[in-house]
């Protein structure tokens, strides 16, 4: 039995009569009346009582009837399922994310992908650098947030944005009483870095940027990761080179201070990565979103 033939048998039980039941199915009267006898002889069973009227059903054939809805109704959802897969309306999404790109763009996009896509399940992962780039390679997750990825030829990496670089200080600090700070007034202070591991990585940026300038940095501690930096500050073990997005983290004792310099390099990208190779329709729904998050954030 195949599902074409169930659909002949619930066409016959709705109308009540082969001819109307035919003609609802552009089909003659003779290969319907043997479909349904075809069907009655496999399952040994007698569907229909014949009436001068038409086809009336056996209790047997009202059991079959309700049992053939179910199928006809289970088959529509896994039809229309498929095509949400297909158009990368529904399935599981597995992200990546790190430090302190939580903070700000990375919620903002989940969210706005969630509401646009609510049967897409979005299952989170906390990992650095390394730990993505292996993950993706091993398909345990779709796509990845970080910053300063090197080439890879299977990865690719595309910016979501980039974020100006500010200071984070204790309110008690000197430098604190200042409007804006020269970057070359942290020469002789203690910095803290991150994060401590996945090179390159934030701390060959900021240490690149004191080289410029004449000086290497007096590293006071290299920390895991950015919120362990700016909680180090607050406790008054130096100060800490953050991106703009850490200022959400509303730390009792910290105040945040703009460079006296702003070059156009000092900035730090947050990147999206995945693999190059792959066709999810749900990772191209999502780099649509991510795309959408940075075009609004060049828009006036």
């Amino acid at each position: 039995m195949d599902f074409r033939q169930l659909k002949y048998f619930i066409a016959v039980a709705e109308e009540e009569n082969i001819g109307r039941a035919a003609r609802r199915l552009n089909i003659s009267q003779p290969p319907l009346t043997r479909q349904i006898k075809q069907i009655e002889d496999e399952l040994s069973v007698s569907l229909f009582t014949r009436t001068p009227k038409g086809m009336e059903l056996t209790s047997v054939g009202k059991l079959f009837l309700d049992e053939a809805r179910n199928i006809e109704i289970l088959f529509e959802q896994a039809t229309e399922r498929t095509l949400q897969a297909a158009q990368g309306k529904l399935g599981r999404l597995d992200v990546a994310i790190f430090g302190s790109g939580i903070l700000d763009a990375i919620p903002k996009i989940l969210l706005a992908f969630t509401e646009t896509h609510p049967d897409v399940k979005v299952h989170l992962h906390q990992m650095g650098k390394a730990e993505q780039i292996e993950a993706l390679r091993q398909r345990r997750i779709t796509v990845g947030f970080n910053r300063l990825l090197a080439p890879l030829p299977d990865i690719t990496s595309e910016l979501v944005l980039n974020e100006g670089l500010l200071l984070a200080i204790n309110e008690k600090h000197p430098l604190s009483r200042l409007h804006s700070v020269p970057l070359t007034a942290l020469a002789d202070q203690p910095l803290i870095l991150f994060p401590s591991s996945g090179r390159p990585n934030f701390i060959d940026k900021v240490v690149r940027i004191c080289q410029e300038n004449g000086f290497y940095p007096k590293v006071a501690q290299e920390v895991g990761d950015a919120v362990s930096g700016v909680a180090l500050v607050a406790a008054g073990f130096g100060i800490c080179i953050i991106p703009e997005s850490l200022t959400s983290l509303a730390l009792p004792g910290v105040v945040f201070r703009p460079f006296s310099e702003r070059p156009p390099h000092w900035s730090v990208d947050l990147s999206c990565i995945y693999r190059a190779n792959d066709d999810s329709p749900i990772l191209a729904e999502f780099l649509q979103t991510v795309r959408a998050f940075r075009g609004a954030l060049k828009s006036p």
